[in-house]
């Protein structure tokens, strides 16, 4: 099967070619660096980056652009109500949107403009569209005339005449009077005062928040680019106003596909600060959720539909991620990370039946990606296939030391190169490993947990079991989890 994409452009789910063959252009768009970004940043950029990994793990060449927005009234009233600049703002929530989707493990785009950066495209964009009829100035203001695109509106399906009926007694005093239409919108905002301001042809003013991303989509991949991301929320009016602004003055379609992620829900209301269930990913991190169990969460549901947030589905994802988690802990530990990046052909010794149940494995998951991203299915598979390496892994937390015979173990090494492998196209990766004894990742060792199992250690020596197995237990009320491997050696993992 060929991947097939959910164009919101055409409404159809159709079969992805790209523009050059074997290269994928995307734009997604980023964020507004005004705050700490929240859950439903999370949703939308951890899909983008299962169809930008599963892109790369089908032999795309793929560049990814994804911008800041860093000139936006709601950066200007943040720094109003901190005493400090546009700028300190702007850098200081960057800073942290970096910190929030390395810990997602969601790779970074190839290039991520700015607004800031980008104002000279801006106002050569804009002069241009003014220059071609499809833009008008006012008082330092500049507008874009949407009645000069025959299908504006084709993106959200909006009727423009229908939507004029309604906006009767919109056109009245200050902004609204100098349009020439209720719906125009602006390309570049005349200086206020206390406001930064840049300098243009028009006067010193900042431009309009659709007009950056028309810029940066042109500036960084041209005129018409493979696939276009964002939320369902930015349909209209800033993908569509992208689309009338970009084709007016190019003349040429701006994305070929138009991709759009459901909105989270909490507990089935939408999410709002107005609501009181606003969730920054910072605070569901610091709260004790690790980054797997969320990229989980949010997978387990198809991108184009709502995700509901809930503590029942969060838990869920938590003990689905437990047992994930151990299969791939124990595939990590038992195969060479140089041996494990190409599992297209199975290690020598692998008896036939075990290669083709393999393949199928991976045909069913790459199917399952192919058909509009599904990552549910995807996950499935993933589950399916963890499961010898879970129960394997399981024993061992137990203390049962026996191992596999020689060939069950190739078996297990083979599914274990195959699970890492497919983990990865979702951006799924073991926390916590154990590393050189019994540290975990990024750690030189805890020296309570260390003391607790030299206990245990002495307790099993001396054949007191009852003692050996409640360390174990409290150790586990702790969130770590021991690993009793031969020759006597207890590895250990935060769950």
């Amino acid at each position: 099967m060929s991947l097939r994409l959910t164009n919101t452009l055409t409404r159809r789910t159709e079969p992805f070619v790209p523009l050059e063959p074997g290269k994928v252009s995307i734009y997604c768009c980023g964020v507004t660096v005004y705050d700490l970004c929240h859950l439903g940043h999370a949703r939308s950029y951890i899909v983008w980056d299962v169809l930008r990994r599963h892109l790369q793990w089908r032999g795309y060449a793929v560049t990814f652009v994804q911008n800041f927005t860093d000139i936006d009234d709601k950066i200007l009233k943040r720094a109003a109500e901190e005493g400090s600049s546009m700028e300190a703002v702007s850098e200081r929530n960057i800073a942290d949107y970096f910190t929030d989707m390395d810990a997602l493990n969601i790779q970074r785009a190839d290039r991520m403009p700015r607004a800031t950066l980008s104002l000279d495209g801006i106002r050569a964009l804009i002069a241009e569209l003014e220059a071609k009829g499809a833009a008008y100035s006012a008082d330092g203001d500049v507008y874009f005339a949407v009645m000069v695109k025959a299908d504006y509106g084709k993106l959200s399906g909006r009727d423009l005449d229908q939507q004029q009926e309604g906006a009767s007694g919109r056109l009245a005093d200050g902004e609204e009077a100098r349009k020439h239409h209720p719906f125009d919108f602006a390309l570049w905002k005349g200086a206020k005062p206390g406001e930064p301001s840049f300098p243009s042809p028009w006067g010193p003013g900042r431009p309009g928040w659709h007009i950056e991303c028309s810029a940066m989509v042109r500036q960084e991949l041209g005129d018409t680019i493979d696939i276009h991301l964002g939320g369902a929320d930015l349909i209209f009016p800033h993908h569509e106003n992208e689309i009338a602004q970009s084709e007016a003055a190019s003349g040429h379609p701006l994305a070929r596909f138009w991709l759009h992620n459901g909105m989270v829900n909490v507990g089935g209301e939408k999410m709002s600060k107005s609501l009181g269930n606003f969730t920054t990913i910072r605070a569901l991190l610091e709260s004790g959720v690790s980054p797997m169990t969320l990229r989980l969460f949010v997978l387990q549901a198809h991108y184009r539909k709502p995700l509901d947030f809930t503590a029942e589905a969060l838990a869920a994802a938590a003990s689905g991620w437990k047992g994930l988690n151990a299969a791939l802990g124990l595939a990590a530990r038992a195969i060479d990370p140089a041996a494990a990046t190409d599992t297209a052909s199975p290690p020598a010794g692998i008896p036939p039946e075990v290669e083709g149940e393999l393949a199928s494995f991976r045909e069913r998951f790459g199917a399952a990606l192919d058909d509009d991203l599904n990552t549910s299915a995807a996950l499935a598979v993933l589950f399916e296939l963890a499961r010898p390496l879970r129960s394997q892994a399981h024993r061992q937390q137990r203390g049962d030391a026996a191992t596999a015979d020689a060939a069950r173990e190739l078996n297990l090494r083979a599914r274990g190169a195959l699970l890492l492998e497919l983990a990865g196209v979702l951006g799924l990766i073991p926390e916590s490993l154990p590393t050189g004894g019994s540290a975990t990742a990024g750690e030189a060792g805890d020296p309570d947990v260390e003391a607790a199992i030299a206990a245990r250690r002495q307790a099993k020596a001396e054949r007191d079991f009852a003692t050996a197995d409640r360390i174990r237990d409290e150790l586990r009320a702790r969130g770590i989890e021991l690993i009793d491997r031969p020759g006597g050696i207890t590895d250990w993992i935060r769950s």
